[in-house]
């Protein structure tokens, strides 16, 4: 018969992510605020406590693939729902986000280094500060079923964002290679060609599942099985062969919405799969961070996220007449690039899976990612309310 222990250890998942929802269900309907900023709370929680009801982080390597499948079901339907044409023909979008990010990289490194924080740290920190977690955009978007130029901007700057992280990470990974190895090729691998080769798997499957769905010849009843068993298959690839399972999945959704194969409203979060595994993946990202270190960065965090609020809503809102809209709604754009913490997160467990343990030296961030981990989700659910995109949702006393 097997120990008590042994049982308890094998169910403490399941039974997480089942709290985890509990939670979230119940203080959805009790303060009206996001379930999944309730998500984190339960993640960190249990896996904070003295009695260890999950595991150590780096020790589930299945959890860490089964998150990432939920991460890359969200980044395809974030790509998915990116309009390169609106972007050609309105440019000064791109131009903001490019500016509010570069300012965002500037602003963090200041503060690091003022901070006495050690230069390649300050950097690493500064270009995950570019960042904003696609996850929780499209979760709150999709939860309070918000529409409108706010909504649309606050897409495509995170998609954006998210590249311009994750090729500011890599280089500053491939010049930390670089210092402690001396090997060029290392370097050079881990950074431009890794992100190239991962765009380029995403955008063959994008042409490819389309392609077969019209053989097939039943795209609108078949499309969301194809699309999530593909991701499921990209992201098990790209995380076998050490690539990028973000760029890989956003760039598969990208390429999928210009093969114009519909995926429609009813479609998204793929369904009950994708609600089950956005728990897990919420549950997942906080579990990883340790309370001691979410303490000992936390006075340079608070200034971190300060300062990372501040340049994205300024740096969006500069350019808001020239996109076309208020200046009301640039800042309330900039300011729904809040969210930080799922994409950082997963991100450093990429480089844990390649080797690289990095996240030792950055006790500010893990203050970052929980600080935003409750409270990103809730300033982008404000901002869309502000912008009148999205209702106020009525809840229990």
């Amino acid at each position: 018969m097997p120990s008590l222990l042994s049982i308890l250890t094998s169910l403490a998942w399941p039974i997480a992510i089942t709290i985890a929802w509990l939670v979230g269900e119940f203080g959805q309907r009790w303060t009206g605020l996001p379930r999944i900023s309730f998500y984190g709370v339960a993640g960190f929680a249990l896996a904070s406590t003295q009695l260890g009801v999950l595991p150590a982080p780096g020790t589930d390597d299945t959890m860490a693939l089964l998150a990432d499948v939920a991460f890359g079901l969200i980044l395809f339907e974030l790509g998915y729902r990116i309009n390169l044409h609106w972007l050609r023909i309105n440019p000064w979008i791109g131009v903001a986000g490019l500016v509010e990010a570069l300012a965002t990289f500037a602003a963090v490194y200041f503060v690091a280094v003022r901070f006495g924080t050690p230069q390649l740290t300050a950097l690493m920190l500064a270009a995950l500060s570019m960042a904003t977690s696609p996850a929780t955009v499209v979760r709150v978007i999709n939860e309070q079923a918000s529409s409108g130029q706010v909504t649309e901007r606050a897409l495509h700057l995170s998609a954006l964002n998210c590249v311009l992280a994750v090729f500011a990470f890599n280089a500053v990974l491939g010049f930390w290679i670089f210092r402690t190895s001396e090997d060029l090729g290392d370097a050079i691998w881990s950074s431009l060609v890794v992100l190239v080769v991962s765009a380029l798997a995403g955008a063959l499957l994008g042409v490819a599942v389309p392609a077969l769905l019209r053989a097939i010849g039943n795209v609108r009843q078949d499309a969301t099985v194809a699309f999530a068993l593909a991701v499921i298959l990209l992201v098990a690839v790209t995380y076998t062969v050490r690539l990028s399972p973000v760029v890989a999945t956003l760039a598969f959704g990208l390429a999928a919405r210009h093969r114009r194969v519909a995926f429609s409203q009813a479609q998204r979060n793929f369904g009950a799969l994708g609600e089950i595994l956005t728990v897990l993946l919420f549950v997942f990202a906080a579990s990883t961070l340790d309370w001691r270190k979410v303490v000992a960065g936390a006075a340079l965090a608070l200034t971190l996220v300060a300062a990372r609020l501040v340049t994205k809503t300024v740096g969006v809102m500069l350019f808001a007449h020239l996109s076309g809209v208020s200046w009301r709604k640039g800042a309330l754009t900039g300011l729904a690039l809040a969210p930080l913490s799922v994409f950082v997160i997963m991100l450093l467990e990429h480089a844990r899976h390649t080797g690289l343990r990095v996240v030792d030296e950055l006790l500010a961030m893990a203050a970052v990612t929980m600080l935003l981990e409750v409270f990103g989700p809730i300033i982008i659910q404000r901002a869309l309310v502000w912008a009148r995109e999205a209702p106020e949702k009525s809840h229990a006393p």
